[in-house]
C-alpha cells in the first residue's frame, strides 16, 4: 500500500521538533511522503540529510503546501483514501481489515485543533485509543498495524551506515549493497 501523511498546522518554534519527529516517523515507518503545511523550511533539510544517511533520500519525500483541502481533493482523484487519525474516531483494530484492502492511503494528523471539515472530507476517522496524547504516538501506531510491522525490518537504499542490532551498547557499520531489503 502506498502511504502519504498530511500534517495540517505548525505552531512555529514550538511545533519545529514534533513537526520534524513526524517527518522521521513517517519516513521510518513506512510512507512515502509528508505534505505539511506552514513548516520551516530547514525541517525538510534535516530530514533529507537523515536519509543521506542512513538511506532512503530519494525514496522520501517531503512536500510543503500551501492548502491542505487541495492535497485531499487530488488525492480523493487519483482513487487515494484518505484516514483522518483522531482520538472521536473508530478504533483502529475495527477498522484496519478495511484499510489493508486499499491501494493508497493519505494520513492526516494535525498540529492543533483540526478544522471541522477534516472530519467530513476523510474516509475513515480512526482512533488510536480515545483519550488525548501525542499525534507521533498515533502515526506511529497507525503505521505499524498498517504494514504489519514489516516496516520495521526495511533496510533502506543508498545508506552510509546500518545499526547492527545489540542487545548492550551501540554497533554501527557502513552499508554495502547487500544490506538492501
Amino acid at each position: 500500500m502506498e502511504v502519504s501523511v498530511l500534517r495540517i498546522g505548525h505552531r512555529f518554534v514550538r511545533d519545529d521538533r514534533i513537526t520534524t519527529h513526524v517527518a522521521l516517523v513517517s519516513r521510518a515507518f513506512g510512507a512515502s511522503t509528508v505534505y505539511m503545511t506552514e513548516v520551516d523550511k530547514s525541517i525538510k533539510e534535516s530530514i533529507a540529510k537523515v536519509g543521506n544517511i542512513w538511506g532512503g533520500e530519494s525514496d522520501f519525500n517531503i512536500e510543503i503546501v500551501q492548502d491542505w483541502k487541495n492535497v485531499i481533493y487530488s488525492w480523493k482523484k487519483n482513487s487515494g483514501k484518505v484516514i483522518h487519525l483522531t482520538m472521536y474516531g473508530i478504533n483502529v483494530d475495527d477498522a484496519i481489515s478495511e484499510i489493508w484492502k486499499l491501494t493508497k492511503a493519505l494520513v492526516i494528523i494535525g498540529a492543533q485543533k483540526v478544522p471541522r471539515e477534516v472530519y467530513t472530507l476523510a474516509d475513515y476517522n480512526v482512533a488510536i485509543g480515545n483519550q488525548p496524547h501525542s499525534e507521533i504516538g498515533a502515526l506511529s501506531i497507525f503505521l505499524d498495524r498498517v504494514f504489519k510491522g514489516e516496516e520495521l525490518k526495511k533496510n533502506f537504499r543508498g545508506a552510509k551506515l546500518r545499526i547492527i542490532p545489540n542487545g548492550k551498547g551501540k554497533r554501527v557499520r557502513e552499508a554495502s549493497d547487500g544490506d538492501i531489503s
